[in-house]
């Protein structure tokens, strides 16, 4: 493992979170904090998810889960996050870790005799596989290991970070996918500086692409 100097990550990014609006104001006026999502098809694992720099894709999210009966308003709330020891999936330093995970991962599922959970596309079908369950179980258990290894009862890593290729693409022929996005887990919420509710946040669904 590199020294953790190699690791730190000096970057403060804004990141949007998706939401009920009586849980998004609770937020703000520090009644409540945001809860770790810990769904075991989490794209990053356990923690509170932000898409960065994207309050539309935010907003688009809430609005979905309307229709799933998760939201009754959707709001939108942005926070400033320093990533610092941040598990970045843009960085081949950390993604070449990521092997030794899914073998470690691999050897307690043989251990326990359970079978590998597997990536599935989402509800509608098609090839992007929004359901990550293997991804999730294989990031959780890794980053975990590290946890317990540093021995002082928090997080190794306090945030993960991922680009997401996902959607239709632009144009035939196009590599550029229309949904593609970067989204930040927050694992420690102290790496959570603040939280402000944006300006225009409240954008028509009907002006929604």
């Amino acid at each position: 493992m590199p020294a953790s100097s190699q690791l730190l990550h000096h970057r403060l990014v804004v990141g949007f979170h998706g939401c009920d609006r009586a849980v998004g104001e609770r937020v703000l006026v520090g009644r409540s904090g945001l809860k770790p999502s810990a769904n075991p098809y989490d794209w990053l694992g356990e923690g509170i998810y932000f898409w960065e720099h994207s309050e539309r894709r935010a907003l688009q999210w809430a609005q979905e889960q309307v229709g799933r009966g998760r939201v009754k308003d959707p709001f939108v709330l942005g926070a400033y996050i320093h990533l610092g020891q941040c598990f970045d999936l843009t960085d081949t330093l950390l993604t070449a870790r990521l092997s030794d995970f899914y073998d470690d991962y691999v050897q307690t599922m043989e251990d326990v005799g359970r079978p590998l959970a597997e990536n599935k596309p989402g509800h509608g079908g098609g090839d992007d596989l929004l359901v990550r369950f293997l991804d999730c179980a294989v990031l959780n258990l890794g980053l975990r290991a590290l946890d317990e290894a540093a021995g002082d009862g928090g997080v190794y890593f306090q945030t993960v970070r991922g680009v997401f290729v996902e959607g239709p693409p632009a144009y035939p022929g196009a590599a550029i996918r229309t949904k593609t996005h970067v989204q930040i887990c927050v694992r420690d919420p102290g790496s959570i500086l603040g939280f402000f509710k944006p300006v225009g946040y409240d954008v028509p669904e009907e002006s929604a692409p």
